[in-house]
């Protein structure tokens, strides 16, 4: 039986920052993933194809749009060659995650599914021995959750696992759930040419984002598809070669035709083949594996990271915890990962940004929550280029410490990184201010919006009664 350091269950974000991470400290690392080959959700199924569709579908819509400048396109869209188009970005990126190029780093990579045979051996599929490992880190990741919807065996449904591969545009899409991942491809598919329709059991779609965002987003979502809210699905159907979706509002049924219907309702733990009661790993009742702020199980020398212990499933975020796991795995340590002001972005267009609490959060928790808002049409650069639609919000204690800051606007999720480096300095809203923001730019919009707490400052409380007593006393 091979001993190693460290055995990663999982070849995704988190486990290949865990084993190149482990195997530069000289640690013995092997790295199981049951694909043919690394990289994990984020790069076959999430994150890269889905940008790269995006941006293909806004292209095509830029190009549709041109016409004002006596530019005229036409033709319909070959979904075959967008989605090329998207394998083609996979592939240069698998090149980066190439089992050979972690070999070279001193790991050994196994393919096959994993499995626990007690807290230290790890059985793999197709191999006769088992592992040891003196560690164990489980970074399996998740997939889509399929909710039992009647009617779904007949009807089929896509899921982001699926949606790459269609060779022909639908006429009509229904996308169920209104959450990051369907709006991005609800958006993406509208602007192709689909007529498209979100069903979304909430009251309003993007439901962890801040109430201004939300509703700013979905009445820019709303001029491109149609989205229904507080919509129960019941069941679908098929009838002469033809799709249907029956879900009700207020108890009122309705049906919808749909050529494809698009699952976003969440995500599933990858738990259910390792055998974690072999191991003595404890779960909660939805199959996440339990951690502490070490991201230790409840066994302490077996870890979980990413999507499958529960916490923000982002790439970043497993990145994060991998980069903090290798520190405790492999020297022993005690090092805690903090969510409290994780950042994430949405990728509908325009861009939605997030970063800490959210204004109903903040209250909630603080007292005298202070807001500085700054419209993106009094942004000159956002003025110049036409994308005017959005707004940056920022919130604060009564101090000036940053709680919060949120935005939607043409490529919030990089003009806003300011704020995120503000945060983690443990700057206040008015360092902001003071730096020099090259003219005209994006970030003008964070300025402006951190300007207003210098004129808050300056026309109310001590500042002005000072001001008009020392102006007297001059004159």
């Amino acid at each position: 039986m091979k001993q190693y350091d460290l055995i990663i269950i999982g070849g995704g974000a988190g486990g290949l920052t865990v084993a190149s991470g482990a195997a530069s400290l000289g640690a013995e690392v092997a790295l199981i993933e049951k694909r043919e080959d690394l990289g994990g959700d984020c790069l076959h199924f999430g994150c890269v194809p889905s940008k790269s569709l995006i941006e293909a579908a806004n292209e095509i819509l830029h190009a549709r749009n041109v016409s004002k400048y006596g530019v005229h396109a036409s033709g319909e869209v070959d979904l075959k060659a967008i989605n090329q188009r998207v394998k083609e970005s996979i592939s240069h990126i698998q090149e980066h995650d190439s089992i050979e190029r972690f070999e070279e780093l001193g790991i050994d990579v196994y393919i096959g599914g994993a499995s626990f045979r007690n807290d230290h051996e790890v059985e793999i599929e197709n191999h006769e021995e088992p592992l040891f490992g003196k560690r164990v880190v489980i970074a399996t990741g998740s997939r889509p959750n399929v909710p039992p919807i009647e009617g779904l065996n007949e009807t089929g449904y896509l899921t982001n696992e699926t949606v790459f591969d269609l060779e022909q545009l639908p006429k009509k899409m229904v996308f169920i759930g209104g959450g990051p991942i369907g709006l991005e491809i609800a958006q993406a598919y509208a602007r192709l040419g689909s007529e498209v329709t979100v069903l979304e059991a909430g009251p309003g779609v993007l439901g962890k984002e801040d109430q201004d965002i939300q509703q700013k987003a979905q009445e820019i979502l709303e001029r491109e598809l149609t989205i229904i809210t507080n919509a129960n699905v019941e069941k679908t159907s098929r009838s002469d070669e033809q799709n249907y979706v029956h879900y009700s509002v207020n108890d009122e049924e309705h049906k919808i035709e749909a050529d494809q219907i698009f699952l976003a309702t969440g995500r599933k733990p990858n738990t259910d083949s390792l055998k974690l009661d072999q191991a003595g790993v404890e779960m909660n009742e939805r199959g996440f594996v339990n951690v502490d702020e070490t991201l230790r199980t409840n066994i302490g020398h077996i870890f979980a990271i990413g999507d499958v212990n529960g916490t923000p499933p982002f790439t970043h975020v497993a990145g994060y915890e991998g980069k903090t796991v290798v520190q405790n795995a492999v020297f022993g340590l005690s090092r805690k990962a903090s969510y409290d002001l994780i950042p994430w972005n949405t990728y509908i267009t325009p861009e939605v940004f997030h970063l800490g609490l959210t204004q109903k959060e903040a209250q909630e928790k603080h007292d005298g929550v202070l807001l500085y808002h700054t419209d993106l049409a009094d942004v000159d650069r956002f003025v110049a280029d036409h994308k005017t639609e959005g707004f940056i919000k920022i919130i604060t204690d009564t101090k000036g410490h940053i709680l919060g800051a949120h935005a939607i606007g043409k490529g919030a999720g990089d003009w806003m990184q300011v704020a995120i480096l503000a945060v983690e300095k443990g700057m206040k809203i008015g360092e902001l201010s003071s730096m020099i923001y090259p003219y005209p730019n994006h970030t003008a919009a964070i300025e402006k919006a951190s300007n207003e707490y210098w004129r808050s400052k300056l026309f109310s409380g001590v500042v002005p009664s000072i001001t008009e007593k020392y102006i007297k006393w001059f004159r």
